[in-house]
């Protein structure tokens, strides 16, 4: 009320001020006559000003002042917040002008913190001037006054982090709030770092700074420095070590074999130092040296051939004979062989003349007419005989090529023959050797994820690269006579137990292995990832196999007794024991609206045809190896960068949609596509993909060519459940064309092995093991307790048909274990069976104990 009734107090005393102006212009005098010759200087104008408020800050409890200068101006007041302030607290003065000659009127008043803090309005605090003149009044801009802060903690500090060499360095930094809002500096060991300096450096993201090649001179420790007028706030200190990880030099060539006769070694080696590991960074995997056997052959000598027959004798009455070194020849570095290969001796009893004619040298016509007949008789055979075996040659290879034909036509097409005739077996190296389906191998051919090898009595491994997926031929499972060339392939085609089964959920792929008619002693272990939170409270999960009228029959329930296979599930795979080759998928029933389908998360980044357009790319896809994998392929075909590690996120089977936004782009550098903002994926769409991605598409666009950075967020929710953040930061400039490389697994190469190195465990110690505990003995040390020992309690029943039930048990605990790479969690339950053992009663002279060491 008190402020009001100055207010009006005050516009009182302008208004007399102005009265009494007029009256000064209109009446006669000296006073009258000094201001007409002012305002005659003026010219006619309204007053403009020199000088207008600024907006200040209040720090701490200084009053700040605000001014202003006009002209020409009678008078300059100062209204604040829509009030007049009272006259006594202008503080005013007036001179004039030496280039213009004109009166200048300068107002100031002060503005405390006390004023500031009383005023509750709907906007900051403001004040600004009014010039008054004969001919009207000018307003200057509204000042604020706002008191200045700054808060001592960091909404967030940066953190620290390992990096490898060219990778992306990103530190966030989130400065405290404050009034007016903190500038935000880096530190880097206590030096400032400027963008300005290095290019590969950006420090104008959002206050983060963004390192776009790390470099070993990167390392170090980084301090977010905030300041405003107030006062200086530093963050924690993260710390930032550049590592680089060992890589291989090349190979050495193979060494020279070890010996000079027989089997020997060759070696070559290669060295961590390509580059060498630093800060650090990992040692190179696998072998240093390498090591392969070779045979040197032994030196064979020359032995001679047995004499040839002696040739007919020469007009100088000499026959010869010859013999070769073929008997063997020599090789290897051998002798050659000692003597003459050459025999010449007189034929006719020394009867020849110096001369080389016999002694009579009238020989009767008769005797000449039959050596020409002879002679002639003797060409004409050769001829003949030359013909015929030329013929013989030519109808024998026609004839072999005809039986080529047929028994290639035989191996591709067997359809074409009766079912008694199709073959079985082809000898290689006088063993049994199994001939693959010919309508697998069609298959393989046509699928990209397969993979197949030759496997004996040893056993062995296939593992479809980046695809969770393998199959484990157990030692034994084959006879030791016989080899069979396995396969195992992914089907790329949509899956007919999806479509047959709507209400049935696809939680992997469809595998296949054969060939079929396999004759197996030990069921074979396969491995498949699925992408279910396992819960038989949420989920009814099945296997299923095709039939040969391509129809799916369940073979089992995960959580139901069977004896014809056996279902191990863990978190994230799926553990088989199956005795028949043929197509098999996991399939799962929801229960509840409870149950759960993890999917994984990707955003891939590609510039668009127009340097100007840039492309976001979401992809949701089921969590297994194989459906993400098929995303990375699509995603290199078109030159696609991952911009973010992928992430997981759990679907509920609740019938809610799936949203997918982007959040935080840069308005002044980005624009983006209208209503494109947020995308919305049906709760069918994304519970029964199938294996397929569900992907959406931003289409961002830059302002300039200059911009070369991208940061925004991607949200992924469910409609009231899980949501997931990927932060993208990313270069997009037109001269980085080479794609981010993706997360591959570490078995990327590795397809198949056969033999002893396929198994974690040594074959000896199996053999002990099964020996051990496939024969029931008083005191319970059987199969069944190394199953509970293993964590393999249920579903006993299938392991009592099985003639050695603990090879079977080992078989399972291989397949389990096949990443973990050690025999830890097998020992430890040898060791307490062992406890367990000791603590019974004491054993007779007659038992004995086996020592299982690793």
């Amino acid at each position: 009320m008190g402020s009001t009734v100055k207010g009006r107090r005050c516009f009182l005393e302008i208004i007399l001020a102005l009265a009494l102006c007029g009256t000064l212009v209109s009446g006669r005098g000296t006073v009258s006559d000094a201001l007409a010759d002012s305002l005659s200087s003026v010219g006619g104008t309204l007053p403009h000003f020199l000088q207008e408020p600024e907006d200040a800050y209040i720090i701490k409890n200084n009053p700040i002042k605000l001014r202003c200068r006009a002209t020409p101006a009678l008078q300059i007041f100062f209204k604040c917040n829509g009030e007049w302030v009272h006259q006594n607290q202008h503080t005013s003065q007036e001179y004039m002008d030496q280039n213009t000659g004109l009166k200048i009127r300068e107002v100031t008043i002060n503005v405390t913190r006390q004023q500031v803090e009383d005023f509750h309005g709907p906007e900051d605090y403001w004040c600004l001037c009014v010039a008054w003149s004969h001919l009207g009044t000018s307003k200057s801009r509204k000042a604020t006054v706002r008191i200045a802060y700054l808060r001592k903690n960091f909404e967030q500090d940066p953190q620290g982090n390992e990096v490898p060499i060219k990778g992306m360095i990103v530190l966030h930094c989130r400065p405290p709030e404050g009034v007016p809002m903190a500038e935000v500096k880096w530190l880097k060991n206590e030096e400032l770092v400027s963008s300005l300096e290095d290019d590969n450096i950006d420090t104008r993201a959002d206050h983060n700074l963004i390192i776009n090649e790390a470099r070993l001179s990167d390392s170090g420790n980084y301090t977010c420095l905030a300041s405003n007028v107030v006062a200086k706030r530093r963050s924690a200190t993260a710390t930032v070590v550049v590592f680089v990880n060992g890589g291989w030099s090349l190979w050495t060539e193979w060494s020279p074999c070890s010996v000079n006769c027989g089997r020997g070694v060759q070696k070559r080696s290669r060295t961590c130092t390509n580059p060498a590991p630093l800060n650090g960074g990992a040692f190179c995997e696998g072998m240093s040296v390498q090591k392969i056997t070779c045979n040197a052959l032994c030196p064979v000598d020359g032995v001679w051939e047995e004499w040839s027959e002696w040739m007919m004798c020469s007009a100088q009455c000499e026959r010869q004979r010859w013999r070769e070194c073929n008997a063997p020849p020599p090789r290897h570095r051998g002798k050659m062989c000692e003597g003459e290969g050459q025999s010449t001796e007189n034929c006719t009893g020394g009867l020849c003349t110096q001369n080389g004619k016999l002694m009579h040298d009238v020989k009767p016509q008769s005797m000449e007419n039959s050596i020409d007949v002879a002679l002639y008789s003797g060409l004409s055979a050769g001829v003949i005989a030359v013909v015929v075996l030329i013929v013989a040659i030519t109808l024998y290879r026609k004839s072999q090529s005809v039986a080529d034909r047929a028994e290639y036509h035989v191996k591709a097409h067997p359809e074409t023959l009766p079912a008694n005739l199709h073959p079985n077996y082809s000898t290689v190296e006088g063993k049994k050797t199994t001939m693959i389906a010919p309508n697998g191998i069609h298959t393989l051919m046509k699928t990209q994820f397969k993979t197949s090898a030759v496997f004996g009595h040893l056993g062995g491994r296939l593992v479809i690269p980046n695809a969770g997926v393998s199959l484990l031929v157990p030692h034994g499972t084959i006879a030791d006579d016989t080899s069979w060339e396995m396969y195992m392939l992914i089907n790329q085609e949509e899956s007919s137990a999806q479509s047959e089964e709507r209400c049935g959920i696809l939680l992997g792929p469809e595998i296949t292995y054969g060939p079929p008619g396999l004759n197996l002693s030990y069921p074979v272990a396969m491995t498949i990832a699925h992408c279910a939170e396992v819960s038989a409270e949420n989920w009814n999960i099945k296997l299923k196999r095709q039939t040969k009228d391509n129809k799916w029959e369940e073979i089992m329930s995960v959580d139901d007794e069977s004896t014809s296979c056996y279902c191990l599930m863990d978190s994230h795979s799926c553990h088989l024991l199956l005795d028949q080759p043929g197509c098999y998928v996991l399939v799962g029933e929801p229960i509840t609206d409870a149950a759960i389908k993890r999917l994984r998360i990707a955003v891939f980044g590609s510039m668009e045809a127009s340097s100007m357009d840039y492309s976001l790319r979401v992809h949701c896809v089921d969590d297994t190896p194989h459906a993400f994998q098929r995303v990375v392929t699509a995603e290199t075909s078109r030159g696609g960068q991952l911009l973010e590690e992928p992430k997981m996120l759990f679907f509920k089977g609740n019938c809610l949609s799936l949203q997918v936004s982007i959040q935080d782009i840069p308005q002044f550098l980005w624009s983006i596509k209208p209503f494109t903002t947020c995308q919305e994926f049906s709760f069918t769409q994304v519970w029964y993909s199938n294996q397929q991605p569900v992907h959406c598409a931003f289409s961002l666009q830059r302002h300039s060519t200059s911009t070369t950075q991208l940061s925004c967020k991607i949200s992924v929710r469910q409609v009231k459940g899980h949501e997931q953040i990927l932060q993208v930061y990313t270069s997009v400039g037109e001269s980085e064309k080479e794609t981010v490389p993706f997360f591959m697994q570490a078995d990327c190469t590795v397809t198949s092995q056969t033999g002893a190195k396929a198994f974690k465990i040594p074959l000896s110690i199996r053999q002990r093991i099964c020996t051990t505990f496939d024969t029931a003995n008083a005191k319970g040390k059987d199969w069944q307790l190394l199953a509970q020992k293993l964590h393999i309690q249920r579903n006993l029943s299938y392991f009592t048909k099985q003639k050695s039930p603990s090879a079977v048990i080992l078989s399972l605990w291989e397949a389990r274990h096949q990443d973990s790479g050690d025999l830890d969690s097998l020992a430890s339950a040898l060791e307490e069976i062992g406890k367990i053992h000791c603590k019974s009663l004491p054993q007779s002279p007659d038992d004995k104990e086996t020592d299982f060491t690793f």
